[in-house]
Order: structure tokens, then sequence, then C-alpha cells
């Protein structure tokens, strides 16, 4: 049933892009009114499931073992709904170049020239239309055990978000199991030129690929496709728009550019009419997965793909899916409103702006919290489309020595990223029992990020893990008080109308000009209706610090208080402690280093 649905969907969309000029595309019905905030959960389930704690450097399937569909299980989707997730975002499903061998499933064996670590780079895309068969507990039904997936993860009232990678692909792309009708990329390709509308990929006629000099995916391991060489001629660019045939080893080498109609070496001119041939081929891989009932994808590296094609393609994909979310990854904020009011995003990463920002306030003294209020203003009007996070796949752990060195030094920035805006905050797996992701795992280095490159497994993870239990039973008594503050948080972001559809007002200012505290604390307002929260977080290193908090008066007029009256407010976070707000708006409050207040007014 579910194959003749898509092959319904897939004729319907082929006759609206036949008979329908391509500015004619349905409209974009408007994002239902929020009922409780998007908390995201991000996880790979190589690295989630896996229960082997071997950890060898460049260690094989067999050594470090994986993580399976089959292991995020009801126990750990029940855990998640606790932690007060709505969506999961499933990181590494679609089928990418690897270094176990699969060629008795008809799988062909990978290039070790051309593949970043054992595990390969989930980004490196080999089959649009397959899931990695490292994932399945039987490989033959990797496709079903997907399937599964999803259906348990509904069941549980949670979302299903996965990556689209529409940039670039594995430079030895090959779908063994498209679907009837669909072509290849690059099956019609003329490879004479180096560039066509018509073309899927950018060649180098009468070049060569030839593989980074000093290139060493697996150290001073083996492997029999390892000699040096990867054939491909004519050459083709890599995914970060390098027309090379020796690209250095510090390039997105083992991947090739797709083609979406821009002549990138000629100013980069748009060649739209008629549609790009890579246009159609990636609605269909849209469509084909929104057929396996997924609710999100999680758009990498959407900026390197022209807004024409989102403006086009996304719109196409709602229509016939109604709700289903879109996520950039985005990484210039000049690009922000483009890709949200022309290429029809629903939320956009915020790293440059308001990441950063945080990362800052808590590694470095000489920061101003001031420049929080900067952020939020130059986003206004699009704050509530941003999607907020301290740690994802491609950022260091915030308990690692690269970042905070400490889980707890980093729930100030943790708790402004979730309660500043309407939008979505997101977690990566393992960062509420702080995983510091120690280790040199193999191609991915010891840097402070756990690896997407490898097999391992992730040590502080598994003690909440416990074998499969989801039940934190190895965690310490810390790692069980950090993720009761996650919990308390993300509950509170998710159900709080204050948090999820409330205004915001910056007092940080007034407090700092008035010099009731310096530019190491920070503090502001979100409300709505009877829900009053004011949000205080110290980034002070030092000793405890003694600080006065005053809400103005037009700040109560604005909550629609009285205020000349006196109130209470209570701690939501740690529920411990209680203050009174005298008839000038003003308490005292002594912020230890690094700490956090959620205070509901009464």
């Amino acid at each position: 049933m579910r194959m003749v649905l898509l092959y319904l969907v897939t004729a319907c969309l082929a006759l609206v892009c036949c008979t329908t000029p391509k500015e004619k595309i349905p409209p974009v019905m408007p994002m239902e009114e929020a009922s409780g905030k998007v908390i995201l959960y991000q996880l790979l389930p190589r690295l989630f499931g896996n229960k082997q704690t071997a950890n060898t450097p460049f260690g094989t399937m067999e050594e470090n073992g994986t993580g399976k569909f089959a292991d995020i299980n009801d126990a750990a989707l029940t855990a998640f709904q606790q932690l007060g997730i709505t969506h999961v975002w499933y990181t590494g499903i679609i089928e990418h170049a690897v270094l176990t061998d699969y060629t008795r499933f008809g799988i062909p064996l990978d290039d070790a020239d051309v593949v970043k670590g054992r595990a390969g780079s989930p980004y490196a895309i080999k089959d649009y239309y397959d899931v990695n068969p490292d994932l399945a507990t039987d490989v033959t039904k990797r496709m079903q055990e997907f399937e599964e997936l999803v259906a348990r993860t509904h069941r549980h009232g949670l979302q299903v978000v996965i990556d689209f990678v529409p940039n670039h692909v594995a430079r030895a792309y090959h779908s063994d199991v498209k679907p009837a009708g669909i072509k290849d990329l690059g099956a019609d390709d003329d490879k004479t030129v180096v560039f066509s509308p018509s073309n899927n990929f950018y060649y180098l006629p009468g070049q060569s690929f030839q593989v980074p000099d000093g290139y060493a995916p697996l150290g001073k391991n083996t492997f029999p496709t390892l000699d040096g060489k990867f054939e491909e001629t004519p050459a083709k660019a890599t995914g970060n728009d390098q027309f090379t045939a020796h690209p250095g080893v510090n390039e997105w080498f083992e991947t090739v550019k797709l083609n979406y109609g821009v002549d990138i070496q000629q100013g980069r001119s748009k060649h739209f009419e008629p549609v790009p041939d890579t246009w159609n081929k990636m609605r269909d891989i849209l469509v084909y997965w929104a057929g396996k009932n997924v609710d999100g994808f999680r758009c990498d590296m959407a900026e390197m793909v022209p807004v024409e094609f989102w403006a086009w393609v996304i719109p196409q994909v709602k229509a016939l899916r109604p709700g289903i979310m879109f996520i950039a990854e985005i990484y210039n904020p000049d690009q922000y409103h483009s890709y949200i009011e022309t290429g029809k995003f629903d939320f956009l990463y915020d790293k440059v702006l308001l990441y950063d920002t945080l990362r800052a306030l808590t590694t470095a003294s000489d920061r101003s919290t001031a420049e929080i209020a900067n952020v939020q203003a130059r986003l206004n009007g699009i704050n509530h489309n941003m999607l907020h996070f301290i740690e994802n796949h491609d950022e260091q752990r915030a308990a690692s020595r690269f970042f905070a060195g400490d889980p707890w030094r980093a729930i100030p920035a943790m708790v402004v990223s979730a309660t500043i805006d309407k939008g979505p905050v997101m977690i990566y797996f393992g960062q509420e029992s702080g995983e510091p992701a120690l280790g040199t795992e193999g191609f991915q280095g010891e840097d402070g990020r756990t690896t997407i490159f490898d097999y391992w497994g992730v040590p502080e993870h598994q003690k909440w893990m416990n074998g499969g239990l989801f039940d934190g039973g190895l965690l310490s008594p810390e790692q069980k008080q950090l993720r009761q503050v996650y919990t308390e948080l993300l509950n509170l972001a998710g159900h709080s109308p204050a948090l999820y559809a409330g205004e915001y007002l910056d007092i940080t200012g007034a407090n700092v000009t008035a010099g009731n505290f310096g530019t190491n604390a920070h503090a502001f307002l979100r409300f709505a209706g009877e829900e009053r929260l004011l949000i205080i977080t110290s980034f002070n290193a030092a000793a405890p610090m003694p600080v006065t908090i005053q809400i103005p008066a037009e700040a109560f007029t604005k909550m629609g208080l009285d205020p000349a009256k006196g109130y209470i407010a209570r701690d939501m976070l740690w529920h411990e402690t209680e203050v009174g707000i005298d008839e000038t708006g003003k308490f005292a409050l002594t912020l230890k280093p690094f700490s956090a207040y959620i205070f509901k007014i009464k």
C-alpha cells in the first residue's frame, strides 16, 4: 500500500511539474499556532545503541560494534518522552559510503581512498533510496527495520526527522534499489563539458581524479580497496565547489557537487528554465522519504543549494504532506530571511549568532551579555524560526576540554537557548549525561567531538543506556542530577505558554545601566496570559556574586501586573529558591558561578 501511494504521489507531482510553470507552485499554508515548543533530540543510531566498549582507534564494526534500528526500543522512546522531547532527528539513516563489506548482499564495496573513517561520513550519500546497512539486524530487511523504527517512534507520540543531503553525494554514488522509472544521478550527463544546466554533476573534461596527497583514511590499517587510487574520468568538482582533479586532504574530496543549474565558474549565473533535471530528481527523493512517513527533513548545507530550488520543492512536498518540517543548516545570517521567506523553510540553524555568542560567554571573560540582546534584535521578526542548540554532531561537546570543560558550566547557555525564543531547541544524545568526547576515535581524532566517521561506543551515554534498559542505572549521582535538570528545563520549555508562545523582553541593559549587576549576568522576561517568567543566568567564573535584579515599571505593565505592588517569584528549575519582589520591582539574589534560574512571578 505504501509503495502504491508513493507511485501515485510521484505521478501527481510529475503531472504538476510538466503542466504548470514552476512559478505557480502550491501555496504554503501558514504553520499552525504552536501548542508547544519543538524539542529536538539528535542521535546517530550507529552510536546511540552501541553497547560495545572496546573503542579501538580505527576499529572495525566487529571490534567496536554498532547500534541498530532495533536498539532504539520502547524504553528509549519512553525516556525521550520523559525528557520532554517531541522530535527525534535520526542522523545517518540514508545509505552512505562505509568500509564494511556488504557485497554478499549485492551492495558494492566502497573505495577506502574516498571514504572518511571506517564507518564513513553520513553526509557522503551512496544511495538516496536505501538505508545504511550497518543499522540493520537483518541486512536484507533493512528498509523494513527503518519503517518499524518510524512506526515505533510515532506510537510514542514522537515525530521523526531525518537528514536530506542535497548539495553533494559520495564519489561512488549509485542506487541499486531505486524505484522503477527513476534514473541515477549523472546517468544522462554530457561529460564533455564542465557545466550544462541538464547535467547532475560538474566535470573536468580530460582530467582524472587523484586522491589527496598524504591521505591515510585508516591510519596504519589496510583494506582491500586501499591503494591510493580512485578511478574517476573525467573528474568531478568536489562537494565544497572545488574545481580541481587533485583536491587537498582538507577539502570535501570524498563528495561531488550536485548541479542545480548554477554555473559556478561563470559568476554563479543561474539557468533555471526549463527546470533543471537535478531539481526533479531531488524532489523525487524527498517525496520517496515523505512516503516513509517521516515528519521532517534537516537539510544539510542548505545555503549551498539555490534558494529558488527550495522555493520550488518545499511547497510541493508540503502540499502532499501538510505539516512536514524543513530545517536548514545555514551559516550566513544575511541569507536567513531569504531562506525563510523565499525558500519556505520552517526553521534555520542559529549557530553563527546565538550559539557563537553563548559559547563565547561561557569560555571567555571579556564578553558582554549585552551581545545576546543584539542577537535578538538582529533576528527580529524571525526569532521563532531559529533552531537553538549547544551541541550537535558538528560542534564540540560542552563537557569537552575544548568548550566548557564541565557540563554544569554550560547550563546557563543551555537555559538561554531553550527559553529565549518561541522556536525549537535541540540537544545531542549524551549531552544530558555530560559526555566529554574523550579519546582518539580514528579518523575523527581527539577534538572534543563525538566521531561521526568511526565505529565507536560513547561511554557516558552508555552509562545511561545501561545495556538497553535506558534507565540511567550506571550514571553517577551527579550525572543523574544533570539529566534531571535537562528534564526540568526541556519539559518547561515545551509546555510553558510563556516560552512557546509568549512575548520576550530584555531587562539586562536596564540593570547593567543601573549598576545592579555587571556584563557577566543576563536577565529577560517571557510572558503570556497569566504566566510570567523571569530568566536569570550568570556567566561569572569567579566567586558567588551578590546582585540586585530590578524589573522596570513598564515591564510590569506589559505583563499585565501592577508595578506598585509586591510579588513573589519561585524558581521552576531547581525548586529551591523563592524571592520577594518589592514595590520598586527589586529583589536581591546571589548568583553562583555559571548558574541559572527560571522564576515564575506570582
